[in-house]
C-alpha cells in the first residue's frame, strides 16, 4: 500500500464525518443540548472528546482560527451543556443523518467496521490529541454510531498530523490558510472571515509569507509556495497511512464508503464542508 492509499480514504471520510456540522438535524440536536449557533456548535462539538479544556487547548489543536473566535464559544459552552450531553448529541444525530441518506448504511458498517477498528488500534497516537481523545471515547453500541465514531477518530488522526506538518514547515495558523488560499485559488476573502483573521492579520501574514519566498509582494504564490504546500500534503498522508499499512482488508473500505459518501455529496453537505477542511485536499 503506498500513501496514496491515505488521501483516498480521506476523501471518503471526511463526507461521512462532516454531516455533523452541515446537517439541520445535528445543528438542531447540538441546539437542543443548550450550545447557542453554528460555531458554539462547532467547537464545542468537535472538542469535547478532549473534556472541559479551555480556549488555549482549543485554540492549539484546531490549528487555524483566531483565538478570539474560539473564545467567543470555549470555556462557555461548558456552561451551557453537559459534556456528556454533547457526545450523545453529535454521535446519535449524525448516525440519524447518515441513516435517513443511506438505506442500506447500516451494511456497510457491519461491512467496515472490523478493519477501521483495527486501523484505529494500529494508529501511532504520540502527538495526536484529537485523535486521541476520540480514541478513548467508548465503543457505540448502535453500528451506525459506532460508524461515524470510527470515522471521525480517523479523520482526527489525519488532521492532528497535518497540523503537525503545518508545525513543522514554520507556518502558523493565519500563514497556513493565506498560503492554502493562493494555491488553491479559492476567495482569501472568504477563508479570511472563515476563520475571523482580521484583514492586518492576512496582511501580516501574507508579508511573511512573502519574506520567506513563498509569496509574491502582490499576493500570487510562488513556485516555492506550491512545492511547499505540495510537500505539506504528501507528508499529510504519509503520516495518516501509518494507520493503514498493517491492517488486512483495509483497501476494501474505501469502496465500501463510497456510497455514503455520495450520498451525503448528492445532499449538498460535503461542500459545506470543505470550508471546514484548510489544507486537507
Amino acid at each position: 500500500m503506498n500513501d496514496g492509499f491515505a488521501r483516498d480514504m480521506w476523501r471518503v471520510l471526511e463526507p461521512v464525518h462532516g454531516v455533523t456540522y452541515f446537517a439541520p438535524e445535528c445543528a438542531s440536536a447540538f441546539k437542543a443540548v443548550g450550545l447557542r449557533g453554528f460555531w458554539m456548535g462547532y467547537f464545542g462539538g468537535r472538542a469535547v472528546p478532549l473534556g472541559q479544556v479551555g480556549p488555549s487547548v482549543v485554540e492549539a489543536v484546531f490549528y487555524n482560527f483566531h483565538p478570539d473566535m474560539v473564545r467567543r464559544a470555549i470555556p462557555d459552552a461548558w456552561k451551557f451543556a453537559a459534556p456528556e450531553a454533547i457526545l450523545d448529541a453529535r454521535r446519535t444525530s449524525s448516525a440519524q443523518v447518515l441513516c435517513g441518506l443511506v438505506p442500506d448504511i447500516a451494511g456497510i458498517a457491519a461491512q467496515v467496521l472490523p478493519a477501521l477498528t483495527a486501523a484505529i488500534d494500529a494508529a501511532p497516537v504520540c502527538g495526536r490529541a484529537l485523535f486521541a481523545a476520540n480514541r478513548d471515547l467508548p465503543t457505540p453500541d448502535e453500528p451506525v454510531e459506532a460508524l461515524w465514531q470510527a470515522v471521525t477518530t480517523l479523520r482526527e488522526h489525519r488532521g492532528d498530523g497535518h497540523f503537525a506538518t503545518l508545525l513543522t514547515e514554520g507556518l502558523d495558523g493565519c500563514e497556513a490558510v493565506v498560503l492554502f488560499a493562493a494555491d488553491t485559488g479559492t476567495e482569501p476573502e472568504m477563508w479570511r472571515s472563515l476563520r475571523s483573521w482580521s484583514e492586518s492579520d492576512w496582511a501580516a501574514a501574507r508579508s511573511r509569507l512573502a519574506e520567506r519566498g513563498l509569496m509574491s509582494e502582490s499576493g500570487g504564490i510562488t513556485d516555492a509556495g506550491r512545492a511547499l504546500r505540495a510537500h505539506i500534503e504528501l507528508r499529510t498522508d504519509a503520516l495518516a497511512a501509518t494507520a493503514y499499512r498493517h491492517v488486512p482488508g483495509i483497501e476494501a473500505t474505501v469502496g465500501a464508503l463510497v456510497p455514503a459518501a455520495r450520498a451525503v455529496e448528492s445532499a449538498g453537505l460535503a461542500r459545506s464542508a470543505d470550508f471546514l477542511r484548510v489544507g486537507r485536499v
